[in-house]
């Protein structure tokens, strides 16, 4: 049985169905914000609803990472934490909102955890992390001193309270720094799905700085197969959020 946090979600949709389509209990929440236009996550609800496995606290207290009691009521054996506030552009403009969200969220989780006894999680972090850092490429082992947004410090505070609790209560946890991710059902406000909806609409690309920038992405099942490996092998061994995993 596992609770997938942001589960209407572009990366949350994809991780419960591949779980629901191998067999496992998916409790799924989700607090419908409008980030981006909520029609989208009730397409993603949809597919998920189609398997009898799967059961969702959607749009309530409950299915808000702020205040859910779902762990304390459903115990559930393992958490995939991937609800956030994304996007680093709009964070510049409502710090306190991801302050709240990403970080006194994820505490949130962590103590219903230690509460309840819940010991394995798998979260999202995010390349943001790396901020102005100019060695490439990007290694976990890369000292970070340099994020440049308030979505990247949610991010990297949310790691450091994750190897706080493995200390303190041995929750053993494995955070993944996602690089741009793209594919079926990604989210709108993200270059990959803008490009192709003004491309199909004979529009023009409008695209930010002077041209001379360029970054990674990574194909949806590629972040699924990560997460699944992640959730598959934490309750193996102790985790701390400093494990590298091969994913092949």
């Amino acid at each position: 049985k596992i609770l997938v946090t942001g589960v209407a979600g572009f990366i949350g949709s994809h991780v419960a169905e591949f779980l629901l389509k191998r067999g496992d209990t998916v409790i799924g929440i989700d607090n419908m914000n409008d980030y981006y236009d909520v029609k989208l996550k009730l397409v993603n609800l949809d597919i998920l609803r189609a398997y009898p496995n799967f059961d969702c606290y959607i749009g309530t207290d409950d299915g808000d990472i702020c205040t859910t009691t779902i762990i304390s009521k459903c115990k559930p054996n393992k958490i995939c934490h991937l609800a956030s506030m994304a996007g680093v552009r709009y964070s510049l403009e409502h710090p306190k909102l991801y302050s709240k969200v990403n970080i006194e969220g994820f505490i949130h989780i962590l103590e219903e955890m230690q509460k309840n006894g819940i010991k394995d999680i798998v979260y999202a972090s995010s390349s943001s992390v790396y901020g102005l850092n100019t060695k490439i490429p990007f290694c976990e082992t890369d000292e970070i001193k340099t994020c440049n947004s308030p979505y990247a410090c949610s991010k990297l505070s949310m790691e450091q309270f994750a190897r706080t609790y493995y200390q303190l209560y041995g929750i053993r946890n494995i955070g993944f720094r996602f690089f741009t991710v793209y594919g079926p059902r990604g989210r709108p406000d993200m270059a990959p799905y803008k490009f192709m909806k003004a491309i199909h609409e004979g529009k023009t690309i409008t695209k930010y700085g002077d041209g001379d920038s360029y970054r990674d992405y990574t194909y949806i099942d590629d972040i699924v197969a990560g997460v699944i490996n992640g959730l598959d092998i934490i309750g193996d061994r102790d985790a701390d959020g400093e494990s590298n995993i091969k994913c092949e």
